[in-house]
């Protein structure tokens, strides 16, 4: 039985290589992909692009409103694997339709995004991937420190903040912002400020 699989990690942990490294692997078995991207990131246009300089043009865009079974129906007789980047954009719903046609039309569906945003809360579509997935894999990355990065800190004029909309496409546009990707000791101290002696007040202000 096809699984639904969500491949997780932090900014700048390699997701878009190595999506576009697996769509490689099944088409170099003579194998049909399909690559799918939220509306939401505009990065890229109608391609998502790899920091090495690979590239690939999608298949086809989800809107927050669409049924992906429409978008997509159309490829189901022929496509071995769908890939949908960016998942964490997609509604809960959309989740449960991937994971519907993992089950009834055995097609594997392999979703890679985000866990949290730069506050270090979950998107739309993260806690129900986390929930339906069939198997949740973490690609690491490594913070400034040293140690495993998790949490996707945002920089504006090259400062921390903590405020903001969730969602904010670093699409190259505008200069002043950018993301930085550090484990939680580091976002703790760097980014909130936090010690053991203020931790209470950060936590329950």
């Amino acid at each position: 039985m096809a699984k639904l699989i969500f491949r997780y990690g932090a900014m700048n942990s390699g997701k878009t290589t190595v999506m576009l490294q697996t769509a490689f692997n099944y088409e170099e078995r003579d194998q049909k992909v399909i690559l799918v991207k939220s509306s939401k990131d505009t990065k890229g246009g109608d391609y998502v692009v790899s920091r090495l300089g690979i590239e690939r043009k999608i298949d086809e865009f989800i809107t927050p409103k669409d049924k992906v079974i429409d978008k997509i129906e159309k490829y189901l007789d022929k496509v071995n694997c769908i890939i949908v980047d960016e998942a964490q954009f997609l509604k809960p719903k959309q989740v449960d339709e991937l994971f519907y046609i993992t089950k009834l039309y055995d097609i594997p569906v392999i979703a890679y995004g985000l866990r949290t945003d730069f506050v270090m809360e979950a998107f739309d579509g993260s806690p129900r991937l986390l929930e339906l997935a069939d198997q949740i894999e973490e690609l690491p990355t490594i913070c400034r420190c040293g140690k495993k990065a998790r949490i996707n800190a945002r920089k504006i004029d090259g400062m921390f903040v903590t405020e903001g909309d969730s969602i904010a496409i670093d699409d190259g546009s505008d200069k002043a912002m950018e993301y930085e990707s550090l484990c939680g000791k580091c976002y703790l101290e760097k980014v909130l400020g936090a010690n053991k002696k203020n931790m209470k007040k950060l936590i329950y202000k």
